[in-house]
């Protein structure tokens, strides 16, 4: 009996000892993974002298003004850009990424009007991971709901094709309007009844494939770029309906009985996607890549392309806009879209969408937008030549000139036409009263207002006139 309770009070002790935390070995001169348990809870010393947190930085103009002023703040030539608005936020020692905190003053210090949460309404192209084609043939990347997760209604895709470069032989199940940034191009398409379109388009132009129509894209001795706009915010680029894959991914004898010829003809086929790839030059003239066949070409009033660069830009005081939409370009029946030009100063009047949300995509310049949304929620963001906005219908926002150089951005709607309600318009075109006891503005103010749609409202700089100052 007496040997039993020896061997059960070993038994325990042995089971106690297995439980203790296993105790870290170390070198002399290399402490352990994890630290003394004596470190948990209540400070074991009380000297807490650390290197000071305060540190010198310099405010910009406008930093120190009423945060409702939300004057934009240049942090550009500033080291240390601070948190600081008004009366609000503090110093920032870091760690941090000083160049982003720098292009996104609106971020780092927000106008005191800022307030709650909104969807991220803006992406830049240059973060998202490229595609890279054959043999330095070219590039894409592409902007969608995995990068901007609220952005369901459009997708968009950046591509680059080096001179004479294909983009493969493909159709989408999403529709594609596509705007050329630079270079041209040549494109070639069928439609279901058998009706073929071929066309030369330059910087400036547009053109349409609807979903589901094959078409090819080369280009030409000056390569080109283009921005393409899907109607799926999932869309992806990854998703393509290929030439070389479908070659790759049908039994040859189905080749050869599908297509007349012999199953030897398909001996040397691409084993999967070329994507991107050299090309042979296209003919100068264009009439030797006409093919037809007894259904003929697709008549002109509804071909996939349209010379936007030809169409004269309306002027206004602060810029100016051109405008196509399917009452011009009827064959993109869902698509309308604005080019936008905005002088420095000068903004995008606030407005809003009733029937669409608006994807943009910003090609030249610097600027900023508030995407407010109700009941009381605004954010400002700011955007650069590459980046991609995204404000959902209704939700008003501006754009405005904050840089040196002409803002130059693409506004796409999925609508029968391009329209928009002006805040200043409805504000005009209300009964006087009404709006002074709504928002205690007075008669004179109200008489200055345009009753007019103005697009882009012409303004001074909006750097602010006051100084920064070093703490």
């Amino acid at each position: 009996m007496h040997s039993i309770t020896l061997l059960f009070a070993s038994l325990l002790a042995l089971e106690a000892t297995l439980a203790l935390p296993v105790q870290e070995t170390s070198s002399s001169d290399n402490p352990p993974l994890r630290g003394s348990p004596d470190l948990t809870g209540y400070a074991p010393t009380s000297d807490l002298s650390t290197p000071s947190s305060e540190f010198d930085y310099k405010l910009v103009p406008g930093q120190k003004d009423d945060a409702n002023d939300g004057y934009y703040l240049d942090f550009s030539n500033v080291d240390a850009p601070q948190p600081i608005r008004g009366s609000k936020g503090g110093s920032d020692p870091g760690p941090r990424n000083p160049l982003l905190d720098k292009q996104n003053s609106d971020k780092l210090a927000p106008p005191g009007t800022d307030h709650g949460g909104v969807i991220n309404a803006q992406w830049p192209m240059g973060l998202s991971h490229s595609k890279l084609g054959l043999d330095g043939a070219g590039w894409s990347r592409q902007e969608n709901t995995k990068v901007m997760p609220d952005a369901k209604k459009m997708a968009g895709v950046d591509m680059r094709l080096e001179p004479h470069a294909y983009r493969e032989l493909h159709w989408h199940v999403a529709s594609e309007w596509a705007l050329l940034l630079n270079g041209s191009a040549r494109i070639q398409a069928l439609n279901e009844d058998g009706q073929t379109f071929v066309d030369d388009v330059r910087a400036g132009d547009v053109w349409f494939f609807p979903r589901g129509v094959p078409h090819s894209i080369q280009a030409l001795d000056d390569g080109v770029e283009f921005m393409l706009v899907f109607d799926d915010g999932d869309f992806s680029e990854d998703n393509t309906f290929l030439a070389s894959e479908i070659f790759a991914h049908n039994p040859k004898e189905v080749l050869a009985k599908d297509l007349g010829v012999s199953i030897d003809a398909f001996k040397d086929i691409p084993s999967g996607e070329l994507f991107i790839f050299p090309g042979t030059p296209a003919p100068k003239n264009i009439q030797e890549q006409n093919v037809t066949n007894s259904a003929g070409i697709i008549p002109k009033k509804v071909t996939y392309s349209f010379h936007w660069s030809e169409q004269p830009a309306h002027e206004v005081a602060g810029g100016s806009v051109k405008i196509l939409d399917p009452v011009t370009f009827p064959i993109a029946a869902d698509f309308s879209a604005a080019l936008v030009t905005v002088k420095p100063g000068a903004m995008r009047e606030i407005h809003w969408h009733p029937t669409s949300d608006e994807w943009t995509f910003f090609i030249q310049g610097q600027a900023r937008a508030t995407l407010f949304t109700p009941p009381s929620s605004a954010n400002t963001f700011d955007y650069r030549a590459g980046d991609v906005a995204y404000f959902p219908q209704s939700n008003s926002h501006y754009v405005e000139n904050v840089g040196e150089e002409d803002v130059i951005f693409l506004e796409v709607l999925l609508a029968d036409h391009f329209s928009d309600v002006a805040l200043g318009q409805w504000i005009a075109t209300t009964p006087k009263q009404i709006v002074m006891d709504t928002l205690h503005l007075s008669s004179a103010t109200l008489d200055a207002i345009s009753k007019e749609k103005q697009y882009v409202v012409q303004g001074k700089s909006p750097q602010a006139p006051g100084n920064g100052t070093a703490s």
